[in-house]
């Protein structure tokens, strides 16, 4: 991940009623200001806003380090996002990552048991406990604190061979195929740290990762997050930054999620797909006639397919692609 520079950084915070400009450098005098105003956005939605943009500029500044091949035609304007945890991955990455410390004896297993115990709660509700979302996130900083960004990515590429390879959805990665052969961008959009996330997605020769940023100074975790846990209308707020410095039309943007929690995310494109999903976002789903995909069970939806939807702007912006260039060769 990039490292963060100490000088403070101008942008803005949505809220109900307009954008308040900010200063990333002082966030938190910022924050009581902003939310004491009767019509700025309240502590929550400044937090995930920071998170988005933190998201969104380690994601861009990692992708420009590392440039894709390009293999067939871009497609410059539609993109698609995928949520990781039960969307990509089979289970939670974060608990998976927990296993492959657990076993380098990084922390004691009851700490793994109490990770997965937190997971397994919020699977059968679907639904985030507060205080169980503050102790992992209290946690979480308190194992990385003083640790180098370096070796969170190290540790990462070796969990990912050890374990998370095994676990991706192989229904899930043919659509992120299908999106990368139509030549657009793949995007992961997680809770996870953008560590872990970036090296899954240069795993699986996606795009790139946008995810949980740790603040760090001179390479060095310093046990803060930047805004917060990329969640909800953070992942939403993430996505439209990338959106806007990528160029990219949101209503050609396709995005992908198990969770009712990413309503906000699949709300800003053109087409939403419930993978694998939840009580609640099935039902949202339905009643907005989004197409839902479950890899989870035999049944007919469980089919690896592409839906026809998809397929079909899928190609569309292939062709579109082709053309384009054709039209640039004659021209030259």
């Amino acid at each position: 991940m990039p490292e963060r520079s100490k000088e403070a950084r101008t942008g803005f915070i949505a809220g109900r009623f307009g954008e308040f400009p900010t200063r990333w450098g002082g966030l938190s005098d910022q924050l009581t200001r902003i939310t004491r105003s009767p019509f700025g956005p309240s502590e929550e939605e400044v937090r995930a806003n920071v998170a988005g943009e933190a998201s969104a500029e380690a994601a861009l500044a990692h992708v420009a380090e590392e440039p894709p091949v390009e293999s067939v035609p871009r497609d410059l304007t539609a993109a698609a996002f995928f949520d990781v945890d039960n969307t990509m991955v089979q289970g939670a990455s974060i608990v998976h990552f927990a296993r492959g410390l657990a076993a380098r004896k990084y922390f004691k297993t009851s700490d793994l048991v109490d990770i997965a115990w937190k997971q397994v709660k919020f699977r059968v509700t679907g639904k985030e406990n507060s205080s169980d979302m503050v102790s992992g996130k209290e946690k979480a900083l308190e194992f990385i604190a003083g640790r180098s960004t370096a070796e969170l990515a190290e540790l990462g590429e070796e969990i990912y061979d050890e374990i998370i390879a095994d676990k991706i959805w192989p229904g899930t990665r043919a659509l992120a195929q299908m999106h990368l052969d139509a030549g657009q961008q793949v995007w992961l959009v997680t809770a996870t740290p953008v560590e872990l996330a970036q090296v899954i997605a240069k795993r699986l020769g996606l795009t790139g990762a946008l995810g949980t940023v740790a603040e760090s100074v001179d390479g060095v975790f310093t046990g803060r997050l930047v805004g917060d846990i990329l969640h909800g209308l953070g992942k939403a707020h993430a996505v439209r930054t990338l959106a806007i410095r990528e160029g990219l039309n949101l209503r050609r943007c396709s995005a992908y999620s198990d969770s009712h929690n990413d309503v906000p995310m699949l709300s800003l494109v053109g087409t939403a797909v419930a993978i694998n999903p939840d009580s609640d976002l099935r039902e949202v789903a339905k009643n907005r006639g989004w197409e839902i995909r479950d890899f989870r069970t035999g049944r007919k939806a469980a089919k690896v397919g592409v839906p026809t939807a998809l397929a079909l702007g899928a190609a569309g912006g292939a062709a579109a692609a082709v053309l384009t260039r054709k039209r640039e060769a004659k021209a030259g």
